[in-house]
């Protein structure tokens, strides 16, 4: 079955599960009204979101496999191809890979700092399956960068136009304002240990799979840290900046909105906090905006209806991404958000691109280490990335709290 084929199969899935989920809500809520019991109904569509998440899941792997770039040596030139049978030869054997040639294949001047780089193709490897798990290495704006860091100057306040009285002047004005921020690659590594034994099978593509252990702890770590990171040694998340309320919303901080109530949505008219949260975003970030949260909270979003119970908030849509639309807005699934709890920030509704930076120091290295434990090699690859946000204005979180 081919690509495309395969989609319109989910999506017609998606569209089947979309209508039985209405139906067993709408006959929830008629339970409800009439003082029944729902435990039936609550079951069904726990199930019935299970479906959808998963739908939504394989929907996302087939786009993301078809945009794959192919695979092989093509598109490497000679030199890039001379140091990938290089690199497999390192790998199995130990053997050494000349500098010269290393700096030839990556289009490089500098040694490398300990260990040998990672080949072209494998390095991209890495790249691709860090958004292929990250929602906020998807939308975020990405940079790459050669040295230790990113600095950035931003404007923070602009300028006011005042009245003087005929013949006078209006003072010193110390408009406009600006803000530096710097963005730091910090390193990080994965190490994994093969027994040497499987060094010497021939039958295993060796460098890929250790490329895509590599790949996978990389791309779980930056996942994680872009929500939730403290900004240690790491990146800083969305949710670990300084939160405040957001009518008390200054540069520096990301304002929030309350959910209405305490580790939960608001009981009576939820949708009304969703169009606060959505408008707290100034107009100019709205376009391109999408909501940003867990697959169990938007399991939550799913039941909600606007204020004359016509029509759900959430809608499948194939032009805004596998999981749908909500208020009009994508909705992009990460589940590095916490679970919904008493003063979680777990739902975020941004312009991302325009709000969250990421940057990736350029290339991978791997040291190669046969000696450290008897019979058994350990593969030290190392990268160095960062992000946080360098637009505060462009994102908004929700606070499941009445305030």
């Amino acid at each position: 079955m081919d690509s495309m084929q395969e989609v319109k199969n989910l999506l017609d899935a998606q569209n089947v599960a979309w209508e039985t989920f209405r139906k067993t809500n709408d006959e929830r809520l008629a339970a409800i009204e009439k003082g029944q019991t729902t435990a039936d109904y609550d079951a069904k569509l726990a199930k019935i979101n299970d479906e959808l998440a998963t739908q939504a899941k394989e929907l996302k792997a087939v786009t993301l496999a078809a945009q794959r770039p192919a695979g092989g040596a093509s598109g490497l030139s000679d030199e890039q191809a001379e140091h990938k049978a290089a690199f497999a030869d390192f790998v199995r054997k130990g053997t050494p890979i000349s500098r010269d040639l290393e700096r030839k294949a990556m289009n490089s001047t500098s040694d490398v700092e300990g260990g040998v780089l990672v080949p072209k193709a494998m390095d991209a490897e890495i790249d691709r399956i860090v958004p292929t798990i990250s929602a906020m290495a998807r939308l975020a704006r990405t940079i790459t960068i050669g040295t230790r860091s990113y600095q950035r100057r931003v404007k923070t306040a602009g300028m006011s136009m005042r009245r003087v009285a005929e013949g006078g002047t209006g003072g010193e004005t110390t408009e406009p304002t600006y803000a530096s921020l710097e963005f730091v690659a910090h390193p990080a590594e994965i190490e994994p240990w093969v027994f040497n034994e499987t060094l010497e099978d021939a039958d295993i593509d060796l460098a890929a799979d250790l490329t895509m252990e590599a790949a996978i702890g990389f791309a779980e770590g930056a996942a994680s840290e872009y929500i939730q990171g403290n900004g240690v040694g790491k990146a800083w998340g969305i949710t670990s900046y300084t939160n405040v309320a957001n009518s008390a919303y200054t540069w520096g901080k990301v304002g929030y909105m309350p959910s209405g109530k305490s580790a939960a949505f608001a009981s009576v008219a939820p949708a009304d906090y969703f169009v606060n949260l959505q408008h707290a975003l100034k107009s100019q970030y709205r376009n391109g905006a999408v909501w940003l949260m867990s697959d169990s909270t938007l399991a939550l979003c799913r039941q909600f209806k606007d204020a004359s119970g016509s029509y759900y908030l959430w809608n499948p849509d194939p032009t805004a991404g596998p999981a749908g639309r909500f208020l009009g807005s994508p909705v992009e699934i990460d589940d590095n958000f916490p679970t919904v709890a008493a003063n979680s920030y777990s739902l975020a509704y941004g312009n991302f691109q325009r709000g969250y930076m990421i940057v990736n120091r350029t290339g991978t290295t791997l040291i190669r280490d046969n000696i450290t434990a008897k019979g058994t090699t350990k593969f030290n690859f190392r990268r160095r990335f960062g992000g946080g946000i360098y637009n505060f204005e462009a994102i908004k979180l929700m606070k499941f709290a009445t305030s």
